[in-house]
């Protein structure tokens, strides 16, 4: 029996990361084992359909993904999602289809928003001495 076409692509943010796993299929996407249409908060939702909005439902018809995703809070957990399923088809068509597409939907990703492929490296600042946070300090008394 032939090895079935896949990939294996990552997305993170901040502590959040998102495994996506594309294969061969008829346009299924998946997290953690439900569909997109339940991932919650609703108002997040459209944050994870973006890639596929941008680059065309055809391109999808014939990828099934399936999504693990742990770490993070809600909306980083959102957004890493969003970012390997935008790396997995962009990784798929550079393996299996042509270099040609790849560059293609890589271009139409980074023209709508850089971030979907590239991680971002913000972290939060960790807490210094002589202050309540990693900024502030406490208040200064002449008497």
């Amino acid at each position: 029996m032939p090895e079935s076409q896949s990939v294996q692509v990552f997305g993170k943010k901040k502590t959040a990361t998102a495994v996506a796993f594309a294969k061969q299929g008829r346009g299924l996407i998946k997290v953690n084992g439900q569909p997109l249409e339940l991932l919650e908060p609703e108002a997040l939702r459209f944050k994870v359909y973006e890639p596929v909005l941008i680059v065309g439902q055809d391109k999808f018809s014939n990828l099934d993904i399936r999504v693990r995703v742990s770490g993070g809070g809600i909306t980083s957990q959102i957004y890493a999602i969003r970012a390997a399923i935008a790396k997995s088809v962009v990784a798929y068509h550079g393996k299996y289809v042509d270099e040609h597409s790849k560059n293609e939907l890589r271009a139409k990703l980074m023209g709508y928003d850089r971030n979907i492929l590239v991680a971002d490296p913000r972290r939060c600042e960790p807490k210094k001495y002589g202050g309540k946070s990693a900024r502030s300090r406490f208040q200064k008394s002449y008497r």
